[in-house]
């Protein structure tokens, strides 16, 4: 089963979609804890909160895509040239400053909000920094993350760049403008990544050049670039109409093709010979050091990839014995591959239908809310919804997901459910993909993060992936709790979805830090799990293309179920659950580092 991949706001969320190299931004407390902390604030945080608001500011005016995602519209027809030498070092100068000017004001005194902002301000901005001796400029394409992909997602009107009014046609003209210098500086950093040895591998290339092929075409109607002109409102003058489209026509083609031509025949005639064979960072220059720092970004942890990949090993060791509790209990005869394979293909567990795939997650939503009470004190006041998955994305998009609501309340948090080939959507799958992307999981961390006040907008906007896909898995966790998995299938389809991101830690590290190919990690999710080899190979290489990031959903869960067991055991008959998963959630995302102090801190509390 797929899941959504979510990943995190970035300093630059600019040069993330390109690089996926800069570091994430966290998120802010929900309004229930904002009120204490603004009565209890000390004139140094009034201070630091302006300080805050100014940097959001012009970290918006840095970054206009980045405010384009966020919905601020001011700078919508901007777009730097974020793959440049120039750029990065105004974005250096940009963080070095703020670090500076926020760590001489000083943590001394901060409570509560304030001392998590401070803390998560100065380590993400130290963490910024640090990145930088890494190159990941130098090799800005693959199949993953290439920003002509992102290019079209904006300016096709299916992504964050708005196409209601004129001014947002003539906003994405200006924009769409700036394209073709980008492009060109991307195949001007791959060849200086040729020249230092920083290359992709060959098979993640191998994959971008259909994807160029299918954007390019030779009329404009032809592109997805033109959707927006098909779809001009109806209360456009016929002027505007015929200027827009005359306009549009000349850039798609006189422009915009043009530099995906160029684009795709740089790597189908030029970089695919410079491409390497290994599937690892190993084999880059100080290869060990920059996957060890992308391990520690992404789990936000100290951890070194040896420690992760021996977590892995003893974890799919674990859960294998627990799936093998579920053979002994059905009575299943035959290897776990044999099971894998009879859960897969039994027609017991497929949906008759649609309506009774919908139907079900939706008697979920009633059986779990009968006792979320007993779990949570602390619970989003945005409604939610179970809708089916559009049919126009249905093929392409994972089993499940969830939308978070609208800040203005007119949208509900969405938790999709995909009906597309009904066969591959399993019963047993049902009750821990509802845990994970609905309630409690990503509706009640993501909702909650929504419900907020007077916090500075650097924590209100980001996001953390060990802390949001951890929560998601640790919501998994609560099934027996919240009535469900009481039929040993159903708990087989948690065992199975927590085994794979197991897994993950295991063949991220043994890819990067550990010299296995690409075959050795396909050959090991086969041995090891249900999924299919068309399933691996995908997975696979996007472990390849975003070294360390699937690392963060395993590591997440496991110290949010470490923090609950230390809580257990020094707190006893004080300990409650639901303030517990109060006190881990109320914050918003934050780092692990940061989440286990603030644990620590509300287990003193509660012990005296």
């Amino acid at each position: 089963m797929t899941r959504c991949l979510r990943t995190p706001l970035r300093l630059s969320l600019a040069i993330a979609i390109a690089l996926a190299a800069t570091v994430a931004l966290p998120v802010a407390a929900t309004d229930q804890a904002a009120p204490r902390a603004q009565a209890t604030q000390s004139a140094k945080a009034v201070r630091l909160n302006a300080l805050y608001e100014q940097y959001w500011e012009e970290q918006l005016k840095l970054n206009p895509l980045q405010a384009t995602f966020q919905g601020d519209n001011r700078y919508n027809d901007q777009l730097p040239n974020f793959l440049s030498a120039d750029y990065r070092k105004q974005n250096h100068d940009f963080t070095q400053r703020w670090l500076k000017t926020v760590e001489a004001v000083g943590a001394d005194g901060l409570q509560d909000q304030d001392l998590l902002s401070y803390e998560i301000f100065v380590r993400d901005a130290r963490l910024s920094l640090e990145s930088e001796q890494f190159p990941a400029w130098q090799q800005p394409i693959n199949q993953f993350y290439n920003f002509a992909a992102t290019a079209v997602q904006l300016g096709s009107g299916t992504g964050a760049q708005p196409f209601k009014t004129v001014a947002d046609y003539d906003n994405w003209r200006k924009r769409a403008a700036k394209l073709p210098t980008i492009f060109d500086q991307a195949i001007a950093n791959s060849r200086e990544g040729v020249k230092h040895g920083v290359v992709q591998p060959k098979p993640l290339m191998l994959k971008v050049i259909p994807q160029l092929d299918a954007l390019i075409k030779d009329k404009a109607e032809d592109t997805l670039f033109w959707k927006p002109v098909s779809n001009l409102p109806a209360n456009f003058s016929a002027a505007d109409k015929q200027r827009i489209s005359a306009d549009y026509k000349a850039m798609i083609e006189g422009e915009l093709m043009p530099a995906y031509r160029k684009l795709r025949g740089f790597v189908a005639d030029e970089y695919m010979a410079s491409t390497r064979d290994s599937a690892g960072m190993a084999a880059l220059p100080n290869g060990a050091a920059w996957y060890a720092f992308n391990a520690r970004n992404s789990t936000s942890t100290d951890m070194s990839p040896a420690q992760i990949h021996q977590i892995g090993l003893d974890e799919v060791a674990r859960i294998h014995g627990e799936i093998r509790k579920v053979m002994a209990q059905v009575k299943f005869t035959g290897s776990l591959q044999d099971f894998f394979k009879f859960m897969q293909n039994d027609p017991r567990f497929s949906f008759k239908d649609e309506p009774a795939l919908l139907a079900y997650y939706r008697g979920l939503e009633d059986k779990i809310n009968q006792r979320i009470p007993e779990q949570f004190s602390l619970i989003p006041k945005a409604p939610f919804e179970i809708r089916p998955v559009e049919a126009f994305r249905a093929q392409s998009a994972a089993g499940g997901s969830y939308m978070r609501p609208s800040e203005d309340g007119t949208r509900p948090g969405i938790f999709y459910v995909n009906t597309y080939d009904l066969p591959t959507r399993k019963t047993w799958d049902a009750e821990d993909l509802y845990l994970h992307e609905a309630i409690p999981g990503h509706h009640f961390q993501l909702a909650l993060q929504q419900e907020l006040t007077g916090l500075p907008k650097f924590r209100r906007f980001g996001s953390e992936t060990a802390f949001s896909e951890g929560w998601g898995l640790y919501a998994e966790s609560l099934g027996k709790d919240l009535g469900v998995y009481t039929d040993p299938y159903n708990y087989f389809g948690y065992l199975q979805n927590e085994l794979w991101r197991a897994i993950r830690l295991v063949v991220d590290t043994g890819l990067h830090s550990k010299g296995w190919s690409r075959e050795q990690v396909i050959a090991y999710m086969l041995d090891n799990s249900a999924e299919s080899e068309t399933q691996s190979t995908a997975e696979a290489e996007r472990y390849m293309a975003i070294p360390g990031q699937a690392l963060a959903y395993k590591i997440g869960e496991l110290k949010i179920q470490e923090l609950r067991a230390k809580a257990e055991k020094e707190l006893g008959p004080k300990f409650d659950v639901r303030e517990f998963h109060a006190e881990v959630l109320k914050d918003g995302s934050v780092p692990l580092e940061i989440l286990e102090g603030k644990i620590d801190r509300w287990i003193t509390s509660k012990k005296g």
